[in-house]
């Protein structure tokens, strides 16, 4: 079942020669279940000195902000060790905030309220993200995780199995707002907006590049991808990344397996 590929999916984790850190792009958990968060981090414990964890839909859809907000901080400070999580929050209580591996700053996104399916990114987040990247210097990659993707990009509608809404398995209202912020820094640094939420395996369809940034999307680990060509039969699909000084290399993995998937391969180039 599902746990046991998240088990198969660490213990290769564990094994790997050396994660500087890990980065969940949301959906830690089913139903946002104190247990189930217990689960995730007996498993995650001790992989990486590092852990970047975004919320997602299904971390927060089922109750009240603030529970949801006090469960994921606490699984995520704990792995951690610290309370990192917290302190750089772009506000008090809120999901969204940033960190900082290897000289490489990551902006992690997240809900400003309780939603059922997609993001609601307030006015304050954006001008918090648009000033986390502005910091970034010229030529230097910087990383912004968000759980679900922008509209009409990864084979959106088609992956999200609804061929007429044009908002369907987006981020939502926002989209538009979250788009132009990256693309503003586009031309000087180089943007890599890392999503989930589609349950699609590695296809052409994996990264795209939207308005200068640069876009990936993260097959699901622990449960099965519907779509795309490469779908990991009870997944275990994931992408090990290397920064290097003139590339920025997302290789993809099937954990599962222990095999390298290099087709599906993504090397984006630095300014």
């Amino acid at each position: 079942g599902r746990y046991q590929s998240f088990q198969e999916a660490c213990i290769d984790l564990h094994n790997a020669d050396r994660l500087d850190a890990i980065v969940g792009v949301g959906d830690i958990a089913e139903n946002g279940l104190a247990e189930e968060y217990q689960l995730a981090f007996d498993e995650l414990k001790g992989i990486a000195p590092r852990y970047i964890m975004a919320s997602g839909n299904h971390d927060i859809r089922l109750r009240a902000y603030s529970q949801s907000y006090s469960r994921f901080s606490t699984f995520t400070n704990a792995l951690n060790g610290n309370d990192s999580m917290t302190k750089n929050a772009y506000a008090d209580g809120k999901f969204a905030y940033s960190e900082v591996v290897n000289g490489y700053k990551f902006i992690v996104m997240g809900s400003d309220k309780t939603e059922f399916e997609e993001a609601y990114i307030s006015s304050e987040q954006l001008a918090w993200i648009d000033a986390e990247i502005a910091s970034v210097k010229n030529g230097e990659p910087v990383f912004v995780v968000l759980h679900q993707p922008l509209k009409l990009t990864h084979n959106l509608p088609t992956t999200w199995g609804n061929g007429t809404n044009k908002e369907a398995g987006s981020v939502g209202d926002q989209n538009d707002e979250i788009k132009a912020v990256l693309a503003k820094y586009a031309a000087d640094k180089t943007v890599i907006l890392i999503t989930g939420h589609l349950h699609a395996g590695f296809s052409k369809y994996s990264y795209e590049q939207i308005e200068g940034f640069h876009s990936i999307n993260v097959p699901a680990l622990s449960i099965e991808n519907k779509d795309g060509e490469e779908g990991g039969n009870g997944s275990g699909l994931t992408y090990i990344v290397e920064v290097y000084d003139d590339e920025v290399l997302f290789r993809a993995r099937n954990c599962r397996t222990g095999e390298w998937l290099t087709k599906w391969d993504t090397s984006i180039p630095l300014k």
